[in-house]
C-alpha cells in the first residue's frame, strides 16, 4: 500500500474546507481496506465548530455501502495528528479507538499544545499500529497559517500590493483636498490592479483571518476591507488610530464584519503578539508604503505578493515599498504578479 498517495488525496480533500475552518486546521481524512486498498470513506473538516476530518469520515462511512465493514482490516489515513483533547468536539483519538481501526497514518503531528503527540500515543496505547511524518512537509504547507500561530506565536503575515511599472503605488494625494477648478475631490486612488486580479486579492482575504490598512489609507480611501468576490468569510478588518484621527461612521467600522483598533501600542511586535493572543492566526497586510516599509524593516513577515502594471507609468508618485523582485512571476491581464517568501 503506498502510503504516501492517500496522504495527498487527505490534503486535496481538506483543502475543501479552505475559507471556512480558521483558527481550526484543513485536514482530510481518507478510510481503505487493507485487502484491495479500495477508499470506502472519506471526510474532511468542513467548517470550524463542527466535525472534524475523521468524524466526517466515520459519518460518510456508515451512510455508504461499507458501512458494515470490519475496521480492523482498515487503514485510517489523516493529513494532521487526530487531536486528543475535548474542544467544541469530543476527541477523534478516542473516536478511532471506540471504532476498532486497526492501523492509522498520520502525515504530521499537531503542534497545538493540547494535542501535539498525544493523539498518537492514545492510539498506540490502545494497540492500534500507527505511522507518523508522511508527506510531512506537503502537510506543513497546507496548514503554514496554523503552524504560525503554534510555533511562531504570531500570525502569518501576507503582504500585498500594486504597482505601476516605474514603482509607484499610488499619485500623490491629500486627505479630501478639493479641485482649485471643480471644487471635486482629488483623493481617488491610482487604479492599478484588473477586475481578475482584485479577485485575486479577494481570495486572500479569504484565505487569511484578519485584513490589515493604516490609518491614511482609511482616511483617503475608506474602504470597507470586505471579501465580495470570493467565497469564504469576511476577515477581521485591523486598523491604527494613534492620534484618534478616524471618523466614527468610516466603512472599516461597519457591521459586516469585526475591527480590531490599534491606538495605544501599534508598534508591529505587539500587534502580532495581540493578534495571536485573539487566536488569529492569519493576517493579510494591503497598507501603504509607510506600514509596508515599517513591517518590511522588522523581518515579520512570511509572504509578500507584488502585481506590476507594466504598461502603467505615472512618473513620481508614492513610491513603491523597496525590494528585489524575483525573476519568475504569473501573468493575469498582462499584469505580472511576483511571490516572494520570507525564509
Amino acid at each position: 500500500m503506498e502510503y504516501a498517495n492517500y496522504i495527498a488525496h487527505c490534503i486535496e480533500i481538506a483543502r475543501r474546507g479552505e475559507y471556512y475552518v480558521a483558527p481550526n486546521p484543513m485536514v482530510g481524512a481518507v478510510m481503505v481496506r487493507n485487502s484491495d486498498e479500495t477508499i470506502v470513506a472519506e471526510g474532511w473538516h468542513e467548517r470550524y465548530g463542527e466535525g472534524h476530518a475523521e468524524v466526517n469520515c466515520f459519518k460518510h462511512l456508515d451512510c455508504s455501502e461499507y458501512k458494515d465493514i470490519n475496521l480492523k482490516e482498515c487503514t485510517l489515513f489523516v493529513s494532521l495528528e487526530p487531536c486528543s483533547h475535548y474542544g467544541k468536539t469530543p476527541p477523534c483519538a478516542k473516536l478511532i479507538i471506540e471504532k476498532g481501526v486497526g492501523r492509522v497514518v498520520v502525515g504530521m503531528l499537531d503542534p497545538n499544545p493540547l494535542v501535539s503527540g498525544r493523539g498518537v500515543q492514545m492510539l498506540r496505547e490502545a494497540g492500534i499500529e500507527v505511522t507518523v511524518g508522511v508527506l510531512e512537509n506537503e502537510c506543513r504547507q497546507l496548514n503554514k497559517r496554523f503552524l504560525s500561530l503554534h510555533e511562531k506565536h504570531r500570525p502569518y503575515v501576507v503582504l500585498k500590493w500594486a504597482q505601476t511599472s516605474d514603482g509607484f503605488i499610488d499619485r500623490k494625494r491629500e486627505i479630501d483636498k478639493p479641485s482649485a477648478d471643480s471644487g471635486e475631490h482629488l483623493n481617488g486612488a491610482l487604479a492599478i490592479s484588473t477586475p481578475d486580479t482584485k479577485k485575486i486579492v479577494h481570495r486572500m482575504r479569504a484565505e487569511n483571518m484578519a485584513i490589515m490598512v493604516g490609518t491614511r489609507t482609511v482616511l483617503l480611501d475608506n474602504p470597507r476591507l470586505l471579501n465580495t468576490h470570493w467565497e469564504g468569510r469576511n476577515p477581521v478588518r485591523v486598523t491604527l488610530d494613534r492620534h484618534h484621527v478616524l471618523p466614527s461612521d468610516s466603512r472599516i467600522f461597519s457591521a459586516e464584519a469585526p475591527t480590531l483598533v490599534y491606538r495605544d501600542r501599534t508598534d508591529w511586535p505587539y500587534i502580532l503578539s495581540d493578534l495571536a493572543q485573539r487566536n488569529i492566526h492569519s493576517i493579510l497586510v494591503e497598507g501603504g508604503t509607510t506600514l509596508l516599509h515599517h513591517i518590511l524593516e522588522t523581518g515579520l513577515w512570511d509572504e509578500a505578493h507584488i502585481e506590476v502594471a507594466p504598461e502603467l507609468v505615472i512618473g513620481d508618485g508614492v513610491h513603491a515599498p523597496q525590494i528585489a523582485l524575483p525573476e519568475t512571476f504569473e501573468t493575469v491581464d498582462g499584469h505580472r504578479l511576483y511571490t516572494l517568501f520570507n525564509n
